[in-house]
């Protein structure tokens, strides 16, 4: 019959359990040094598309319509976003929110992100004469993110083009004002 030997000192740890908790200790400090960014996999953020949704006496009202995918097994928070629009390579919009929205794990969620653009921007647009059916565009944003194991940034970037709906064009706008004027006469 064999007895187990119990090592009734704990200081006199065996070569194996001496190489275990220094590969433990190694383990750890490897996930601290890098964040536990490699716990996290980022959400999958897809542009949807990017209205005109307004004029007023201060400009165009746009938005920005997002899809954050977390492929998580824990939720997601948004605590911030940014962005930088760019229409024909002028800039045209740039700005930055604090929003809190929560992104459920293993779910997609639409994100609205509102944009205001002034008259002397868009003037300047129209100064190029641009296809009013096909106005090149670029998007960057950036959505600051807070997980279970830290904060994130997820950068998104769209090029694309963009059409001018019928009833904010300068033709049908003008049409409008001449229409209101003729009945107030």
């Amino acid at each position: 019959m064999k007895f187990l030997r119990v090592n009734a000192d704990p200081h006199k740890a065996s070569f194996k359990e001496r190489r275990l908790r220094k590969s433990l200790y190694l383990l750890l400090l490897f996930t601290l040094l890098t964040g536990c960014t490699t716990l996290v996999q980022k959400p999958v953020v897809t542009v949807k598309d990017l209205n005109v949704v307004s004029l007023d006496a201060g400009g165009a009202g746009m938005e920005l319509y997002l899809n954050v995918e977390n492929p998580n097994p824990f939720e997601v928070s948004l605590l911030g976003y940014s962005y930088d629009l760019k229409v024909m390579a002028l800039p045209l919009a740039r700005g930055d929110a604090r929003e809190a929205i929560r992104f459920p794990s293993g779910t997609a969620t639409d994100l609205r992100i509102p944009i205001r653009i002034s008259y002397a921007d868009l003037l300047e647009i129209f100064k190029r004469k641009p296809d009013p059916d096909n106005i090149p565009y670029q998007i960057a944003a950036g959505l600051d993110l807070e997980t279970p194991l830290g904060q994130l940034t997820v950068p998104v970037h769209k090029n694309g083009t963009y059409a001018i709906p019928k009833q904010y064009r300068p033709e049908s706008i003008l049409n409008n004002l001449s229409n209101f004027f003729k009945i107030n006469r």
